[in-house]
């Protein structure tokens, strides 16, 4: 077994340390390394051929007014500046393939989740819990790239709201199909542990649109809710982006902006929860973040 002791640094040593090593990563390469603060002329030259901002900035600087206006108003949906969400929207668009720039949307910015039903399947089913406890993956305050599982604590009060913005292209394989985003809230009452569903229905052909719902009142006591996508005798595709679980003037949805559904928890971050798990996902249908096209 490996011996391993540690050192207090005072200020002016942090200083020094942080300015020329870093840390790898402590779960796979728990190691310190050479910071690289220094590029050589030919390393500079490669990172600016590979930057895209150089071609966001003359995009952007060519702007009016009312165009940054448009993105800085798209942005506040997803909590980012005008120019952050254009950049973010123009890298995807070269990613993808595609020429020009999009036009902002208050429905969705970036990046979207799909929810895709092919034959043979007809069904799919997602969810999300928000218990009373739970963990989730933060950044750490001064690093680049390093995050940590923090324990949140949600104490669900009502009104609940829960929303999101969605555009279908959905067919019905039964008469009895549809497509809902909803909440089931947990509430003890009269020693009976009862379920309290607020529900969405969501229109099997449809262009982009925002809906709501609201929960305000609750006979007992209400403890936790989870949130669910389900496609019912459908196939076809969901689009979805801004997602909403409203309560205690707080957004609590994670991934709000659909930028990675299906991500996946691992290592050390084995206890934080999916941003979305599968209930019900026959061969045929799958869910991922995309970008619209």
């Amino acid at each position: 077994m490996a011996k391993t002791g540690y050192i207090l640094l005072d200020s002016a040593e942090q200083e020094k340390y942080f300015s020329a090593l870093r840390s790898g990563d402590r779960f796979i390469s728990a190691r310190v390394n050479r910071k690289v603060s220094l590029l050589s002329v030919r390393r500079k030259k490669g990172v600016s051929q590979k930057s895209l901002l150089p071609i966001c900035a003359s995009v952007w600087n060519n702007y009016t007014d009312a165009q940054k206006l448009a993105w800085n108003t798209a942005g506040s949906y997803c909590n980012l500046s005008g120019w952050k969400t254009f950049v973010r929207d123009k890298c995807y668009r070269v990613v993808n393939g595609l020429s020009g720039e999009a036009v902002p949307s208050i429905y969705h910015q970036g990046l979207v989740g799909e929810l895709r039903i092919d034959a043979p399947a007809d069904e799919l089913k997602i969810f999300q819990p928000h218990p009373y406890q739970y963990y989730i993956s933060q950044k750490v305050t001064g690093s680049k790239s390093m995050r940590s599982p923090v324990l949140v604590t949600e104490r669900l009060f009502l009104p609940l709201q829960i929303g999101l913005s969605y555009k279908s292209s959905l067919v019905k394989t039964q008469s009895d199909g549809f497509a809902k985003f909803y909440a089931i809230v947990r509430r003890l009452y009269q020693g009976n542990n009862l379920d309290e569903i607020l529900s969405i229905y969501i229109d099997l052909q449809s262009d982009w649109k925002t809906v709501t719902a609201s929960l305000s009142y609750l006979l007992g006591q209400y403890t936790s809710y989870v949130l669910y996508f389900h496609l019912y005798h459908l196939t076809g595709t969901l689009l979805v982006d801004n997602i909403k679980a409203i309560h205690s003037s707080q957004n609590w949805a994670r991934d709000p902006s659909c930028q990675d559904i299906h991500q996946d928890f691992t290592l050390a971050f084995y206890q934080v929860p999916a941003h979305w798990s599968a209930l019900i996902l026959p061969e045929g249908s799958f869910f991922e973040s995309v970008y619209p096209i």
